[in-house]
């Protein structure tokens, strides 16, 4: 598996030279306009775009010489890219430059792509061969391993956090840009500290929602009222109330009250302390981990065969370390899983394996899950206690 131990230069060149030249600026140049969209979608479109970016840097040696840990990790997989289509036959090669083109469209990314090879050099590291069959022959999963006689049919698949949340975070980007210069000139007429509490019962999603809520929040304030209710939102607006020590360090303090699932904002004015917090929530749970299941269901039966058994290898995107903990920590994932396992669909699964940025950049525990991913075994697979297979259906939390 990749370590970091990339000359990163010679990554980022031969990367882009398999992509091609003008694909690639295109891609530079319509990503530098999503950057530009607002302050807080601006940092998500970098985040989210985070491998382009760091391939990008590393292209300048200056850059390339001063990469992280992460970044390197980010190389390695770009030179997997490389080496992979070296070896590749014509049809084939065809196929993963077509993947790197889907990556590179658009709203889409890499991650789909590294996440294949990832999971490919996990299976290497853990004594397997592996074949690219999704590649290679056309297969509909995407990797064959084998060890010791065993064979196993992975079928990798990425899936963003956005499907399970009612309040989408692109959305509420979105709003708070939009919103903030307004905040400004009104905390500019009202200094003080301020906490705007907004519940949306049926969630947030698309333009429109962000748009007539920014309308209700601006008459909130233009009104002087403390509280707005509706069938679709609910704004009550309050003193924020401060130690100096949660002063100090106002987004963990914001975080550890409200929790990983709420959308937060800070807008702040002149040195005098202002400050206006918002904090959003939906009026039902996020359901991340039955986003991943929807996900497995439909790749159980669509992608697996049943000639060999079959593993799930799902990447979770847009996430941030919260999230990912939480979803962990408090077993909805891994419960979610498991009553996958009892379907019809599962028929054919012999495990189910989890993982998210922060495994892909190489984070430590608890971070990050142990072992680079979280994986469950289906305990009523005939296949589920092959002692070949077991470095790969294991179950790991």
């Amino acid at each position: 598996m990749p370590l970091g131990d990339t000359d990163a230069d010679p990554a980022s060149s031969a990367f882009v030279r398999l992509v091609g030249a003008r694909t690639w600026s295109n891609r530079l140049a319509a990503l530098a306009e999503r950057t530009q969209t607002g302050p807080l979608s601006g940092r998500a479109a970098q985040q989210r775009h985070a491998l382009e970016f760091a391939i990008a840097r590393a292209a300048d040696p200056t850059n390339a010489a001063k990469a992280g840990p992460a970044e390197r990790r980010v190389l390695a997989f770009a030179q997997d890219a490389v080496r992979l289509a070296r070896c590749l036959p014509a049809a084939p090669r065809a196929r993963l430059r077509a993947l790197l083109a889907e990556g590179l469209t658009g709203d889409a990314t890499l991650i789909p792509l590294w996440h294949l090879l990832r999971s490919a050099a996990l299976y290497r590291d853990r004594g397997f061969s592996v074949d690219f069959a999704g590649l290679a022959e056309g297969a509909p999963f995407d990797l064959r391993i084998t060890r010791d006689g065993a064979v196993a049919e992975v079928a990798c698949e990425t899936v963003s956090a956005e499907e399970g949340r009612p309040v989408h975070r692109g959305d509420w980007c979105a709003l708070v840009d939009r919103v903030h210069p307004e905040l400004q000139t009104w905390l500019a007429a009202h200094p003080g500290r301020y906490l705007l509490k907004v519940t949306l019962p049926e969630g947030l999603s698309g333009p429109d929602k962000a748009a007539e809520l920014q309308s209700r929040i601006i008459a909130l304030l233009a009104a002087q009222k403390r509280q707005d209710s509706s069938a679709d939102a609910v704004l009550k607006l309050d003193p924020l109330v401060l130690a100096g020590a949660q002063a100090a360090a106002l987004p963990q303090h914001l975080r550890a009250q409200f929790g990983p699932e709420a959308h937060l904002a800070v807008t702040s004015h002149g040195t005098g302390g202002s400050v206006f917090v918002m904090a959003a929530r939906a009026g039902r749970e996020n359901a991340v981990a039955d986003a991943v299941v929807a996900r497995l269901r439909v790749a159980a039966e669509a992608r697996l065969t049943g000639a060999a058994p079959g593993i799930l290898a799902v990447f979770v995107d847009d996430l941030d370390r919260a999230e990912w903990r939480s979803l962990r920590e408090t077993l909805g994932l891994e419960g979610a899983v498991r009553r996958f396992f009892t379907t019809l669909p599962a028929r054919h699964v012999v495990a189910a394996a989890c993982a998210s940025r922060m495994e892909m950049f190489g984070m430590a525990p608890p971070d990050a899950a142990p072992d680079g991913e979280l994986r469950f075994r289906n305990p009523v697979h005939p296949a589920g206690k092959s002692v070949a297979l077991a470095p790969a259906v294991t179950s790991l939390g």
